[in-house]
């Protein structure tokens, strides 16, 4: 075994005392590693990663190309064609198989770069949603990429963190993780750093937190010790072979249409050739492969068959300009489910406020007094109600109320060598912190020792510490520990049996407390968050660290303030235009709830939907009841994360596509259980990321919404690119359809093959028109508003009746084009044409390849002019002239002309062709205009 320090373990460390684990792996306890020596450790162990499946190498990439039954088809075709050519005495070189062949490669190629496009979209993806760990190197407490944790790192855990490597814990307080994830412990295990013996087994190693849990509650530091694959859920991952990955429902839509297709298009096929056989003077061997030939193109020039790659492209590109707007999502299924969002339940605090907490108002005994100065920025001062002057006993009451609740407090706040001042916490504890150091006059006081803690849940609603006798001034003769206390106030004040008046206990009778109550709604009017802060002098020592949160001593309440976002307001209003409905669900103080609610037009205060309904209301209704409610109530106050998950599950009975905010450990249930789970980037618990679908790195609300907006204009663009494929090989399939169909009246049985177009024409328009154009499309800038439609039912078609239409119309009119040019110039059909076949069919070729240009501005929308936003999507234009140059390449190089029997065009007739594919414009315009007089009426 490898045993340099950083590489590997050579002891069983729960068995080891804390300080010998440290020596043995080179880490100061303190200060943990260097900078240099954490760089040079991760060189030699590598990333702290599962390892995944090897990548499917280029060569298997472009070999699976070929394993589709249209493709085999094809090289059927090749041989076929071969064949004819040996039989008729193989003069020359067999320029129809090697033509085929050629374009069965370029489609294998454009496969295969479609699919590695795909690939590091979603590898770059991954990289963008990668999980954070906090770790002290350098002596400083330092946020990396959880990749980045090498053994011997300081790993510093807090509730809502996932444990991001093995570790042997030095330091506990009140930590308790559940390792259900690891071990099948359903129970979360209290944690310490006492050393076990050496047999005791994984499920037991009380002094180890290992990768892949999470801490439900408390904090602690852990020496790294494994990473990756030496981790134990790295000895779990190597014993499971990789799952296959299940499709979405818009590829099981997308896979069910290719199949159907296929089907249609094969006994089509077959329709075609038995009547090409029928219609022409079919006479040699040769005449009977060139008809097959024929149907075998058309069958596979009729089915989208890079469907899933472009799919997969755009599916891709979407999320990545998501997460260029600040919103990571996790997995390409999820965008799909983004689009039909209707309910959106979002907390109040950070997602729809800003979350820069201020203390703005103080409640104390001595009367109701302002602090001024708002942000991190500790400068401000106190004012009295009407603006003047603080008395001084009011002044030392509202420095004991923030005193208590800076020392029952987790965040930190210190002066940066640049002079900025840097937080890290929860905001509410920030401001406590930043209110404090707005009344210091000297250098901020060092907190007394904390000795115990019971740390926040979101079921008690509050937080405690216990402290030893440096905090002298709240301490009485008979202690030597003060637990301080602060939470919610309505949970608070009924645990107080007295508060604290001119540095005096006196006991807290109920006229008081309906005066602390009073003053508590007021606050809560304003909407401002009401926190209330006490204390207790403990009896006994340090071996009880964690006395009863009763028995208690008021101090008093402050009001913070955090006002909503401006854009907050906006972004719900568009919310409602777009048919989603906006669920705002806080652990708030129900007027708080009411008044924010109302200013951004949620609630009664806001003309809305029903009135605030609290967690204790909720617990009272059972789920019938509840399902009546979730219709009518938009504004949930004082919810525990349990509410969250019944409100989620009521609202998905009533068909709802909901999407859900969450940051804490309790929230994952609810997050997983949301169609869409939305994690906070900068104040979420990293259990929250993992359980979620989508991460909001800059925790607003109004990137929600944009999100939903980008997974309505991905639906959209998959809309476009296959209403434009299906049109286009509908096209194909019937202009040669209705050419065969029609041959005598068209002057095609001229002898030969009754045909408007042959099988390598077939297939060349199949491959310049169904690759880039397409692509183009899936990527193409919102031509319509989609946020003033309602959300798309769960479920429903992608292909509805208004494509169909489209479809339908766009494809008849390529075919009529494709056969009038084909007419215009052949000699003995209804036109009067003089000319050739050859050059005739080089013009129906030549007009379908245009029209399909056209087709591709035609299919942006089913009810949109092509001429709205023409010239906003640059790579669209840019793979039209590609496939007008392709073409003319195609008519006019000779060795290409030859290979695909074209003969070179005048001007004039190019001009009669482009003319000819512009008309597809005609009766496109006109579906798009009836289907917006429709819709007009339809809103009258």
């Amino acid at each position: 075994m490898d045993d340099r320090p950083g590489t590997a373990r050579s002891l069983e460390v729960w068995a080891e005392p804390a300080a010998s684990v440290a020596a043995t792996f080179e880490t100061d306890t303190a200060g943990g590693l260097s900078s240099e020596s954490a760089v040079e450790r991760l060189s030699a162990v590598g990333p702290n990663e599962l390892d995944s499946s090897a990548p499917v190498p280029i060569w298997r990439r472009v070999a699976r190309q070929f394993v589709d039954p249209l493709v085999g088809l094809l090289v059927a075709a090749i041989g076929i064609s071969t064949l004819a050519w040996a039989v008729d005495g193989a003069d020359g070189v067999p320029i129809e198989a090697i033509v085929i062949a050629a374009i069965v490669v370029a489609n294998a190629a454009i496969g295969a770069w479609q699919e590695e496009r795909a690939v590091r979209a979603v590898a770059a993806l991954r990289r963008l949603a990668g999980i954070h760990a906090t770790v002290i190197r350098d002596g400083r407490t330092q946020v990396v990429s959880r990749t980045e944790l090498v053994p011997g790192d300081l790993l510093v855990l807090a509730q809502g963190d996932a444990v991001g490597a093995d570790c042997r814990l030095i330091e506990t307080a009140s930590l308790v993780i559940a390792e259900a994830p690891l071990t099948g412990e359903s129970t979360p295990v209290a944690k310490s750093a006492e050393p076990l013996p050496a047999d005791t087994v994984l499920a037991d190693r009380t002094d180890m937190a290992y990768q892949g849990t999470a801490v439900a509650s408390g904090r602690g530091i852990g020496i790294v010790v494994a990473t990756g694959m030496r981790s134990e859920l790295g000895r779990v991952a190597s014993l499971i072979d990789a799952a296959d990955t299940e499709p979405t429902p818009l590829e099981v839509q997308i896979d069910w249409l290719g199949k159907m297709l296929g089907l249609v298009v094969v006994v089509l096929a077959a329709i075609v050739v038995a009547t090409i056989m029928l219609t022409s003077e079919v006479t040699s061997f040769r005449d009977y492969v060139d008809a097959t030939l024929v149907g075998v193109s058309l069958a596979v020039a009729a089915v989208p068959e890079g469907l899933p790659a472009i799919l997969t492209i755009v599916l891709a590109l979407g999320v990545q300009r998501m997460a260029g707007q600040r919103a990571i999502v996790k997995q390409l299924s999820s965008v799909e489910t983004l689009g039909a969002a209707s309910v959106i339940c979002t907390d109040k605090t950070g997602t729809l406020t800003r979350n820069e907490m201020s203390v703005v108002a103080v409640v104390v005994p001595g009367g109701r007094v302002q602090l001024t100065g708002v942000g991190y920025v500790p400068i401000g001062r106190l004012v009295g109600a009407d603006g003047g002057d603080v008395p001084h006993q009011v002044h030392d009451e509202v420095v004991a109320v923030l005193r208590a609740g800076s020392i029952a407090n987790d965040a930190s706040l210190h002066l940066a060598p640049d002079g900025t001042w840097e937080v890290r916490g929860d905001p509410t504890e920030i401001a406590l912190l930043v209110a404090e150091q707005k009344l210091e006059t000297t250098d901020p006081r060092s907190d007394p020792r904390r000795v115990g803690e019971i740390p926040f849940d979101a079921d008690r609603k509050l937080m405690s510490t216990v402290n030893d006798g440096e905090a002298g001034e709240f301490l009485d003769a008979a202690s030597r520990l003060v637990m301080f206390t602060k939470g919610a106030p309505d949970v608070l004040v009924d645990r107080c049996v007295a508060e604290r008046v001119a540095g005096v206990v006196q006991p807290l009778d109920s006229q008081r407390r309906e005066e602390i109550a009073a003053a508590v709604d007021a606050l809560a009017d304003e909407a401002l968050r009401p926190l209330a802060v006490a204390y207790r002098p403990v009896d006994g020592d340090e071996a009880d660290p964690t006395p009863s949160e009763s028995e208690l001593i008021l101090l008093g309440v402050v009001g913070i303030a955090d006002p909503p976002r401006a854009e907050a307001l906006e972004a719900i209003r568009q919310a409602h235009a777009g048919g989603i409905r906006v669920v705002m669900i806080t652990g708030d103080h129900p007027r708080t709830a009411s008044s924010i609610g109302g200013q951004l037009g949620l609630g009664d205060s806001a003309g809305g939907t029903g009135s605030v309904v609290t967690g204790v209301e909720l617990d009272a209704m059972d789920d019938e009841r509840l399902s009546t409610v979730v219709t009518e109530v938009d504004v949930y106050a004082r919810v525990d994360p349990e509410h969250k998950l019944r409100i989620v599950r009521s609202l998905q009975r009533h068909g709802h596509v909901t999407a859900m905010t969450g940051d804490g450990v309790n929230d994952a249930p609810a997050l997983k259980q949301a169609d869409i789970g939305v994690a906070m980037g900068i104040n979420g618990t990293e259990v929250s990321k993992e359980a979620a679908d989508m991460i909001l790195a800059d925790d607003d609300f109004a990137t929600i919404l944009g999100a939903v907006r980008e997974g309505r204009e991905i639906f959209s663009d998959i809309r476009k690119f296959l209403r434009y494929l299906l049109a286009s090989n509908t096209g194909e399939v019937l202009v040669v359809f209705l050419g065969v169909v029609l041959a005598t009246q068209l002057g095609l049985d001229q002898g030969g093959l009754a045909v408007p177009l042959l099988a390598t024409q077939i297939l060349w328009i199949n491959l310049v028109t169904d690759g880039a154009l397409a692509l183009a499309l899936g990527v193409d800038p919102a031509v319509e508003d989609v946020m003033s439609e309602p959300p798309r039912a769960v479920g429903a078609r992608i292909i509805d009746r208004s494509m169909i239409r489209s479809i339908a119309v766009i494809g008849t009119s390529t075919a009529i084009v494709g056969l009038v040019a084909l007419d215009l110039r052949l000699a003995g059909g209804w036109l009067g044409g003089s000319g050739d076949i050859e050059t005739a069919r080089t013009m129906a070729f030549t007009t379908v390849v245009l029209a399909q240009v056209v087709n591709a501005f035609c299919s942006r929308s089913d009810s949109v002019s092509f001429v709205v936003g023409l010239f906003t999507n640059r790579l669209l234009w840019l793979a039209a002239a590609v496939t007008v140059a392709a073409q003319v390449a195609v008519v006019h190089v000779p060795f290409l002309s030859s290979a695909f029997a074209t003969e070179p065009l005048s001007w004039n007739e190019w001009a009669v062709c482009s003319l000819l594919a512009v008309a597809v414009l005609v009766p496109a315009e006109a579906s798009k205009w009836l289907v917006r007089r429709g819709d007009a009426d339809r809103r009258r």
